[in-house]
């Protein structure tokens, strides 16, 4: 445990920090899983919409500094790829 005032504080920021990107991970997951559900359902409408939205989550994710460059590009090619296959 931390002694130090500043040390204190820190430890509690980085906590706030952790959760809410943990949060905002998981949100971005469901986007990207919806995606999947209307790839699966044949709905070609849908799964432009909630790709939209996902290309849209990772990128603020990325600017954010969540997700890395990389990381971002992959899942947002693999995503257009499994629409596209519509």
């Amino acid at each position: 445990m931390a002694n130090i005032k500043q040390q204190i504080k820190r430890n509690r920021t980085n906590e706030k920090k952790r959760q809410l990107n943990k949060s905002y991970v998981s949100s971005t997951k469901t986007a990207m899983k919806a995606v999947l559900a209307a790839v699966e359902a044949n709905d070609k409408d849908k799964a432009i919409e909630t790709l939209n939205f996902a290309n849209k989550k990772l990128d603020k994710g990325q600017a954010k500094g969540i997700y890395h460059r990389n990381y971002v590009a992959n899942k947002k090619s693999q995503l257009a790829k499994l629409v596209n296959s519509l």
